[in-house]
């Protein structure tokens, strides 16, 4: 594919460097867009799907030519035909050609590795097999009560101050505790790398140090784990019979902690939004007509984490969407103009609980292994969150709201918040078996029971044995004091009260 071989008819203007908001502005050879150039990329995919359908040409850094495909069956047609696609860049034409040079910003993303997202065939079964039998060993039960605790513990350093910026203290903390104990290197989470993390995504100056830093971690748990196998995703890539080198360990941790951190953070970023700021959502969610895992689903297909995934490249000359694709031609998945293809969602209000055919984490061999992984931590992180704080509000106007955007996603950059100031909690407390406290001797449904009559203060009562500890003794009901002289006698006494039926239950369920 070459630009040339798109220009559209009578747009022969070459002039370079039109200001923003100029309608030429973003252009380059060929009259293509340029996305790196684009502010509201969402708008320019529709009008890409207005010019040219499902599947668009466009520019990288570097007027590098590539599809962008916009439709969701088209999508879906790439990621589950590796026969016509693949994720092999060393058969794309322009890196082939010299075009794409080793410093082009997006080369950390093409670029081919020797893991599993960039395999086919028999190795790309190796990878992804251990990848996915590690996965398969996580208890999700244990795994949401570590979610559940982990959020206690975040909610726990703000939620007396009654403000927060829920994404700089909670969201972007929240994937990292929880991806660190999933990894094995509990002990490896803190500011730090969560700092390097995100440093090292947004790509800025010091991004190779702060890679290097989160490498370091890794290379530190895989040599423990190598020596010292225990029941965490590190070991059980190590101990998969596939057998990875340290190397392929090391760059499958590196794979699943940024790619899972990342989605995750936006997933619940904007989760949390979308809660902050739809009132009919918040009121779903309050009336019990929405659960927190279906307003998942809705974010998923509203605002997916990634909004284009670097690359897929045509093995065989072909069609797609109504495009002649040649060989070596490199393609763009694109989940955010799929999920709103008009095709699939011709109304964008209407709700889509129930339906998970967005493509927000793929399709076909390389869709996402660790899916349910982000889905429980937004699921049980965000539940956590409104139940620790439910009147939990946006500190500011929607508009306010800064994000970073760059072709391959969308970031909230901070979500100021304020709340009614809450106690810590106690999140260290183990479950426990104490004895069952002794119960309410007038709780009773149905007949009162009888109160003991008040004792004279000349008499005492007297002393009743204490029952002997071997020999539990039955509840039995208040002792009457003995007549005084000078008093009457009950004529008879009155028959034991029948036990009510909360009392006659616990006396079925402790088997007594």
């Amino acid at each position: 594919m070459t630009p040339e071989s798109h220009a559209p008819t009578g747009t022969d203007d070459t002039r370079s460097g039109p200001p923003p908001g100029c309608p030429a502005h973003g252009l380059g050879p060929g009259g293509l867009h340029r996305l790196h150039e684009v502010e509201d990329l969402g708008a320019l995919y529709e009008q890409l799907r207005e010019q040219h359908g499902p599947v668009a040409p466009v520019l990288l850094h570097d007027d590098v030519p590539i599809w962008i495909v916009l439709g969701h069956a088209e999508n879906l047609h790439m990621v589950r035909s590796p026969s016509q696609f693949c994720r092999d860049s060393r058969i794309w034409t322009p890196l082939k050609d010299g075009l794409v040079k080793p410093d082009h910003p997006l080369m950390p993303h093409i670029a081919w590795q020797p893991i599993a997202s960039h395999a086919e065939g028999d190795e790309h079964k190796r990878l992804r097999g251990a990848v996915m039998g590690a996965i398969s060993t996580i208890d999700f039960r244990s795994l949401r009560r570590y979610i559940n605790r982990s959020t206690q513990q975040i909610v726990n350093r703000f939620c007396e101050k009654g403000e927060a910026d829920l994404v700089g203290q909670f969201t972007e903390h929240l994937p990292m505790a929880v991806m660190c104990e999933i990894l094995g290197m509990p002990g490896e989470y803190n500011d730090r790398i969560v700092e390097a993390a995100r440093d090292a995504l947004k790509g800025t100056e010091t991004a190779i140090a702060s890679h290097s830093y989160v490498m370091d971690a890794l290379s530190r748990l895989t040599a423990r784990r190598r020596a010292q196998p225990e029941e965490d995703l590190a070991s059980y890539l190590i101990t998969h019979p596939a057998r990875l080198s340290d190397d392929e360990v090391r760059e499958h941790l590196r794979l699943v902690l940024f790619a899972a951190y990342e989605a995750t953070t936006n997933l619940l970023s904007n989760v949390l939004l979308t809660v902050l700021i739809d009132p009919r959502f918040r009121a779903q969610l309050n009336g019990g007509q929405m659960t927190v895992p279906e307003a998942v689903e809705q974010s998923l297909w509203n605002e997916p984490p990634f909004s284009t995934v670097f690359a897929y490249f045509a093995k065989q000359e072909t069609e797609l969407g109504g495009q002649r694709i040649r060989r070596g031609d490199g393609l763009l998945f694109a989940p955010l103009p799929a999920n709103v293809d008009p095709r699939v969602r011709p109304d964008l209000k209407a709700s889509m609980q129930g339906n998970r055919s967005h493509l927000a984490f793929g399709g076909g061999p390389h869709e996402c292994p660790g899916q349910d992984i982000g889905r429980s931590i937004a699921d049980v992180g965000v539940d956590a969150l409104l139940m620790r704080l439910p009147d939990v509000e946006l500190d500011c106007d929607e508009e306010d709201l800064r994000w970073t955007a760059s072709i391959a996603s969308r970031h909230l950059v901070s979500m100021p918040v304020q709340f009614s100031p809450k106690p810590p909690q106690d999140v260290l407390e183990q479950p426990n078996h104490k004895p069952v406290p002794a119960q309410r001797s007038d709780w009773q449904i149905g007949t009162v029971q009888p109160q003991p009559q008040p004792q004279p203060a000349a008499v005492a009562a007297p002393v009743q044995p204490a029952p002997s500890a071997a020999q539990p003794q039955p509840r039995s009901a208040p002792v009457q004091p003995h007549p005084v002289s000078g008093q009457s006698q009950p004529a008879s006494e009155e028959p034991p009260q029948r036990k009510g039926v909360w009392r006659r239950f616990l006396s079925w369920w402790r088997g007594y």
